[in-house]
């Protein structure tokens, strides 16, 4: 199998004719996604099967923003796979201001045999694949967080035994998590309904985007601005940080609009008595989510990190190899 980049653009970027990137999950079909999810079911598994999977391969980690799960997930991963990793801080290389991205690409793809990027604008990853030779994967852009989706998704289906016809209910704020949960719900049968606060909204082209696919799966991809009505009878409640990285500013304006969307047992009540909580971490304790949630039964947010190495671990296996 071969992932495509942008057959379809939800950004209005140009169409790029390269087989192997990794950058938003709007851009595959269901089938690469499960056979990504397959997969990361026999790496986990066995994973002495896959020891020398990428042996002496290298991949460069590019990171624009602060990271814990994706630095050593990627880092581990790689390692695990028989590879290894050079991590690129802000301060090694200034993207696009000390050298310009392309530029960043075309030596890269000269020494190593993959690229991970975490980053603000998303148009940086799509400029480094459209400039790169080698695969580049997408560790986290403003727009998009397709490597947390898939070990989300693949949580659900480790706890929950299926995919088609669940209910999962993100509330906060429509932003690259809600989008890239959009996509896969889309992709695998899923429903998903983002409850947020009125003007925080998803994109509006990323929601039509999912919601066109989704009928080819039967799932409903929906927007409330109410979270009770969000998460009535969901099998999965999903929350993330009110204010993400870059929007500090706003945090204590967002503190008090996104009040009323925090996780609480009381919301949980109006889920499914089998509901598990999710969180992508890292968590504002307090804020977004309370205590009794988050280190309740329900919660399942260490077992959906930890699958962030088993799923990141199949897609460079599946792009590098």
């Amino acid at each position: 199998m071969k992932l495509a980049l942008f057959r379809t653009s939800p950004i209005n970027q140009k169409t790029i004719v390269k087989s192997k990137d990794f950058l938003t999950l709007c851009d595959l079909d269901r089938e690469e996604i499960c056979s990504i999810l397959n997969l990361t079911v026999d790496i986990k598994s066995n994973p002495e099967r896959y020891a020398g999977a990428l042996k002496g391969k290298g991949l460069a980690m590019i990171f624009e923003k602060p990271s814990l799960r994706t630095r050593v997930s990627f880092d581990v991963g790689i390692h695990q796979l028989g590879g290894f990793s050079i991590c690129l801080l802000p301060s090694d290389i200034s993207l696009g201001k000390r050298e310009s991205v392309h530029d960043v690409a075309k030596n890269l793809e000269r020494m190593v045999n993959g690229i991970m990027i975490r980053t603000f604008a998303h148009k940086i990853a799509v400029d480094l694949a459209a400039s790169s030779a080698i695969p580049v994967i997408n560790g986290l852009t403003d727009y998009s967080h397709p490597c947390q989706a898939m070990a989300d998704f693949f949580t659900i289906r480790e706890r929950k035994g299926k995919l088609p016809g669940l209910k999962l209910c993100f509330v906060g704020d429509g932003n690259n998590v809600a989008h890239s949960l959009m996509f896969a719900g889309a992709r695998l049968g899923v429903n998903v309904t983002v409850a947020c606060p009125l003007g925080y909204e998803p994109d509006e082209i990323a929601f039509r985007h999912a919601r066109e696919y989704a009928k080819r799966t039967n799932a409903r991809i929906e927007v409330t601005h109410d979270p009770v009505e969000g998460v009535l009878a969901a099998d999965v409640v999903y929350t993330d940080v009110w204010a993400s990285m870059g929007q500090e500013s706003e945090a204590a304006k967002r503190n008090a609009i996104f009040r009323p969307f925090q996780i609480n047992t009381s919301l949980m009540k109006h889920a499914k008595p089998d509901a598990i909580f999710m969180h992508c971490l890292p968590a504002h304790r307090g804020d977004e989510v309370t205590d009794e949630v988050i280190d309740s039964p329900a919660s399942v947010v260490f077992q959906e990190a930890e699958n962030r190495l088993h799923v990141q671990k199949a897609i460079m296996v599946e792009l590098m190899r």
